[in-house]
């Protein structure tokens, strides 16, 4: 049986020992059950890295699914994730995130060492369910099939769940600021594809 991670034991090292792992898949309740009281902004940060991955057409929906079902419980102001059992029983491929994950350990290990509780009023009932506001709508984008608009709203997921984890308010206005970095990029993008699709029916229907 998987014995509970120490909420004191940074992060990076619960990751390290998820990579260290000899299997090659681990489900979902393991990683709740790895991560103990961390575990929804754990599970969030998780999906939002793997929503990161070079992925083919519609991965960011299957890893965009459980974002979509973990961030409205920030927004009711749960603090423990409620998972259905086959969501639960889901494996998660090990393979892929063990490509990634030593760089991203080492990214984890240079903050969790600069990094403290400060700003706590962004953790607050209200700044959580903000939070969870905000990563519930990245999670909508995620699971959209939009070619290379994954990367910014995952980074913005992966930073918010960070600084919930952390408590640390400077990552949170990080990760705020990514937010409206991918909405302008997203806004941008969308007008350039209305253009585009205005001045081709303009061109088709004048033929």
């Amino acid at each position: 049986m998987t014995l509970l991670a120490d909420y004191h034991q940074p992060l990076s090292e619960v990751l390290q020992e998820v990579a260290d792992l000899p299997s090659e898949r681990i489900t979902v309740a393991e990683l709740v059950e790895r991560f103990g009281g961390r575990a929804m902004g754990a599970l969030l940060l998780v999906f939002g890295l793997l929503c990161l991955l070079p992925l083919p057409p519609g991965g960011t929906t299957i890893f965009g699914l459980p974002l979509l079902l973990l961030a409205p419980q920030l927004v009711i102001g749960r603090h423990a994730p409620w998972l259905p059992q086959r969501v639960r029983l889901r494996q998660v491929p090990l393979d892929d995130m063990r490509a990634r994950l030593p760089r991203v350990i080492r990214w984890l290990r240079r903050i969790e060492a600069v990094s403290q509780p400060r700003l706590t009023f962004l953790f607050g009932p209200v700044g959580e369910r903000l939070i969870g506001v905000v990563c519930t709508v990245l999670a909508f984008v995620l699971i959209l099939p939009i070619w290379g608009g994954n990367i910014l709203p995952a980074l913005a997921v992966s930073v918010l769940s960070l600084a919930l984890i952390l408590k640390d308010g400077v990552l949170a206005l990080a990760g705020y600021a990514l937010v409206a970095v991918s909405g302008a990029v997203l806004a941008l993008a969308a007008s350039v594809i209305v253009a585009v699709l205005e001045r081709a029916w303009t061109i088709v229907s004048g033929a």
